[in-house]
């Protein structure tokens, strides 16, 4: 498994397993038998915290080689339809829910999938449909995944005028080959053509998204994309080091024993994101988590991750998506047939798991997630949850500081280069003991 601490190791290989951590406790812990207790906390007021909506679009023109998100390729307009009547539905009840307390959204969230896949037609239509039951209006961000070949100018307008703030425009790499190689379905021409819209279209933010590790990148085509990057010069990058989930094709391949593993080892990836950042920094950018630099830090917030890792609540709508809402986590069916079954026959709500966190994991839910923004405020968890974080882990803080990953101070724990860079790999030394060494997903 890729998620114990021998991946601290810098030469360490990229190995079939979870290395991202995006939630806690793992995955794999949730089960149907606490759906009670989200059902029990959507029909009581609100804690005092606040109010995100993501809502997940599953079709994409073809599955990428190492996705691990729940897709839906070849897909017939009835389909989509379908799809866009069962979310309509869905955000609907969400909207009716006592848990939603009269709060305003302060967070919109349109991931996928490609949620750009949708035409401007059916895009108008859900938005149109969906502003029946809520209204984003005083939202600080609404942002929306986009695959630069689903792209047109009508589409980037229409998504303009539909209140979207921020684009992330999933590039990963601008070589055809390498593009191709790792099942990605655009070509570096759809990428320039469609900056040409973007651009025309005067979003306050966009976002590029790159990834380290993809099949065939070497040394060169890294730099060739930090380049190509800086030309365009987004808002904010995003830089993923690429790992391999279980359910991937790649994943698969290498399980199957047809292939050898064919990502780059962490030591490679952690050193390509690390030019990045020096190459982003000299043209001004600011480093703003383990993944992430921004060209103004008081133009780009991130109102969606900084949020969500200080524990708002996020309504999950939309097939197999992940939400907490009043400190229970809990995920939608995954299975196309009984989300929209539950939601246009039963008129259900398709709660398919969940999981009551106990209070100490839901510290190690912050502290693990606001480490990758590269610190911890030691007196915001003095203050929300009345302990020393230096004090409670103070072994695990004397090794990291020892391996150079950190220093702690009187008043922050900050973490350097090169912890940063492995932030991910840190993070299970904080797992409780009953779910170190556990599958992750």
């Amino acid at each position: 498994m890729s998620t114990d601490s021998s991946n601290t190791s810098p030469d360490n290989e990229t190995e079939v397993g979870s290395y991202f951590i995006s939630n806690y406790p793992p995955f794999s812990q949730w089960n149907r038998d606490e759906l009670e207790q989200v059902k029990t906390v959507m029909g009581q007021p609100p804690t005092d915290v606040p109010l995100g909506l993501y809502m997940h679009i599953p079709f994409c023109r073809k599955r990428c080689k190492f996705c691990y998100f729940k897709v839906f390729t070849d897909n017939k307009a009835s389909d989509i339809e379908t799809y866009v009547s069962a979310l309509s539905r869905e955000i609907e009840m969400v909207s009716q829910l006592p848990v939603m307390g009269g709060r305003p959204i302060r967070f919109v969230y349109f991931g996928g999938g490609t949620p750009s896949y949708l035409s401007p037609k059916q895009l108008t239509s859900l938005v149109d449909r969906l502003r029946a039951s809520i209204n984003w209006d005083l939202a600080e961000e609404v942002t929306f995944e986009c695959e630069p070949g689903t792209l047109s100018e009508t589409k980037v307008h229409t998504l303009k005028d539909l209140g979207v703030t921020r684009l992330s425009l999933g590039v990963e790499n601008f070589t055809d080959e390498i593009l191709s190689e790792n099942g990605r379905a655009h070509l570096s021409g759809e990428i320039y053509k469609a900056w040409e819209w973007i651009k025309d279209a005067q979003y306050p933010n966009v976002n590029i998204d790159l990834i380290s590790g993809m099949v065939g990148e070497t040394w060169d085509n890294w730099k060739l994309n930090i380049e190509k990057t800086l030309e365009l010069s987004p808002e904010s990058v995003t830089i993923y080091q690429m790992e391999l989930p279980f359910n991937t094709v790649y994943s698969k391949d290498i399980l199957g024993e047809k292939i050898e593993t064919p990502v780059a080892n962490w030591e490679t990836k952690r050193a390509w994101v690390d030019y990045a950042f020096d190459e982003f920094i000299k043209r001004g950018y600011h480093v703003s988590s383990a993944y992430t630099v921004v060209k103004n830090p008081e133009k780009v917030n991130f109102s969606y991750r900084d949020n969500l890792w200080q524990g708002s609540d996020l309504l999950a709508t939309g097939i197999a998506s992940f939400g907490h809402v009043s400190g229970i986590h809990y995920q939608n069916l995954p299975e196309w047939g009984d989300y929209i079954n539950t939601i246009l026959e039963d008129g259900k709500l398709p709660l398919g798991r969940a999981f009551k966190p106990s209070e100490r994991q839901l510290l190690i839910r912050e502290l693990i997630l606001q480490m990758k923004k590269g610190y911890l405020d030691r007196g915001y968890f003095s203050d929300k949850y009345d302990i020393d974080i230096v004090e409670q882990w103070e072994g695990t803080w004397q090794k990291y500081t020892s391996d150079d990953f950190l220093a702690v101070n009187d008043d922050r724990v900050e973490l350097t280069r090169k912890g940063l860079l492995r932030v991910d790999a840190l993070l299970p030394a904080f797992f409780e003991a009953e779910h170190q060494g556990v599958r992750y997903t």
